[in-house]
């Protein structure tokens, strides 16, 4: 087995990786590989292609500044979301630079050398930097039901989602009540025999502002003003979700749990429906669904709502057995159970400097300067590591911002003598002291719910208690005196060429 040897390595191939490689490209660093695990490349939206996968935030802001699209509708729909995305990799010649069917099994920093070896299921490779953008939901988590193998019909994550199958005129469980489970429901519903919602509680739903962009609309799309003034009115008129979510609650119910209240009674006939569909937390604590077929699709007779009262008991061959002792028949169970995206973000080992391991660094919770760098981990970067999910706005903003961060710092180290860079344990830990104490401001921590933002430590993991302007404020402003800074080996890296393992 060979090992090759480039500057940088970036470890996924969604819009954190694709953004990552189009920055280095600026940057004049054309020596680097994209490792991607899939027989594909795209991340997230080449991957998820369930019944009514969409995103749920305007398209021209969930678009890449520099790739500006000609949208068919304001939310865009997986297949379109597929296209954006192979437009992107085609435009920027990724193709050329990614190693497909690469697992990645393991990181490790080689002092003597200064390197990362990434260990694969497909070769070796060894590099100056390491980029890791495998993505917040790319690990996909299937609770361990009793009984779940037992099972003699279909089943399948939402994430791999089994198109062989035809669903249709079958009885049909899904197992899970957020975003993918609220597009999936809809998108089935009227084509199933009878269908089971497993809902362990509920999410505060709105109504979904979506528009078809008419020929002459998609025209002007076409031209970058009229496309960067459109994101600009998107952009604030999102950002202003935060003083909700942050500084009012009174603002938070007023102008958006009032409304999710009136939404329920407006849709939903059953009043034991309504009791059942309506969240005792405050809006926000979870995420909002917006979705304006939600509640007609689970108010039809051949719906049953399983909430935590009559929850999964166990799964046997024919079905599942609820907690009130019901038996629900069904061929098939769709698990839109989410993904492992606080204690589990990394899927694989990575262990820096003196055997350090990131296992070991995170034993508390996921913690990191920017969300980005650690100390132990020189020359290391997470793209939309911890605390840099966004609740309110386009996580495409966030990486964009990111990789400022980023490139200073790979800048910083090559731009002198080859160097490493490592954020300092002083830096980190008054970084994310300052994260957890804005945290606790906001109604992902004081809602009143228990949510996948959090990991098990309590800490909430996957938001950033702010402004997304605040984030990209502090991301391009590099500290050199928050990191240490030292000299590297005289040898000079190569350029992707092999030698023996």
């Amino acid at each position: 087995m060979t090992t090759e040897t480039f500057t940088t390595i970036i470890i996924g191939t969604g819009f954190g990786g694709q953004c990552a490689a189009m920055k280095l490209k600026k940057m004049g660093l054309s020596d680097y590989v994209m490792l991607e695990r899939r027989d594909f490349m795209g991340g997230t939206w080449c991957q998820n292609t369930y019944p009514g996968a969409a995103v749920d935030v305007q398209s021209p802001l969930y678009s890449i500044e520099a790739e500006p699209y000609k949208w068919s509708q304001m939310f865009a729909e997986q297949a379109e979301l597929q296209e954006y995305t192979n437009h992107v990799i085609d435009k920027n010649n990724l193709r050329e630079k990614v190693r497909l069917n690469t697992s990645v099994e393991s990181v490790n920093w080689d002092e003597q050398a200064q390197q990362w070896q990434v260990n694969t299921n497909n070769g070796n490779y060894r590099a100056q930097f390491v980029i890791n953008a495998s993505g917040l939901l790319s690990t996909p988590m299937t609770p361990n039901f009793p009984g779940r193998d037992s099972f003699a019909g279909m089943s399948f994550h939402t994430n791999n989602w089994d198109w062989d199958y035809d669903y249709k005129g079958k009885r049909v469980a899904i197992i899970g009540s957020g975003a993918s489970a609220a597009q999936a429901i809809p998108a089935m519903v009227g084509d199933v025999a009878e269908m089971h919602v497993f809902q362990r509680s509920p999410h505060w739903v709105l109504p979904r502002p979506d528009h078809k962009f008419s020929k002459a609309e998609r025209w002007l799309l076409g031209f970058k003003p009229i496309y960067k003034a459109l994101r600009s009115i998107i952009y604030w008129s999102l950002e202003s979700r935060v003083i909700g979510f942050k500084y009012s609650k009174t603002m938070l119910k007023l102008a958006a749990q009032n409304k999710a209240e009136r939404f329920i009674k407006k849709t939903i006939s059953d009043p034991k429906l309504q009791a059942a569909l309506k969240p005792d937390y405050t809006i926000g604590c979870k995420r909002i669904i917006l979705s304006s077929t939600l509640y007609p699709a689970l108010d039809q007779p051949h719906v049953q709502v399983h909430t935590k009262d009559d929850g999964i008991a166990s799964i046997n061959e024919k079905g599942i057995l609820t907690t009130t002792g019901q038996q629900c028949d069904v061929d098939l169970i769709v698990y839109a159970t989410g993904y492992q995206a606080t204690d589990g973000m990394i899927s694989y080992p990575v262990t820096g400097k003196q055997g350090v391991t990131l296992e070991q660094q995170w034993e508390a919770y996921p913690r990191a300067y920017m969300g980005t760098s650690m100390p132990n981990f020189p020359n290391l970067f997470l793209m939309v590591g911890p605390n840099t999910g966004i609740g309110h706005t386009s996580a495409i903003f966030i990486i964009e911002s990111q990789l400022e961060y980023i490139a200073k710092s790979i800048k910083h180290v090559i731009g002198g003598a080859k160097k490493t860079i490592e954020v300092t344990a002083e830096a980190e830990a008054n970084y994310t002291n300052n994260i957890h104490s804005e945290m606790d401001k906001t109604v992902w921590k004081q809602g009143g719910c228990s949510s996948w933002y959090k990991s098990n430590s309590g800490h909430v993991i996957a938001m950033y208690p702010g402004f997304s302007f605040t984030y990209k404020r502090l991301a391009a402003n590099f500290k050199p005196e928050h990191h240490h800074v030292t000299a590297a080996p005289s040898e000079e890296l190569g350029n992707a060429q092999p030698e023996a393992a």
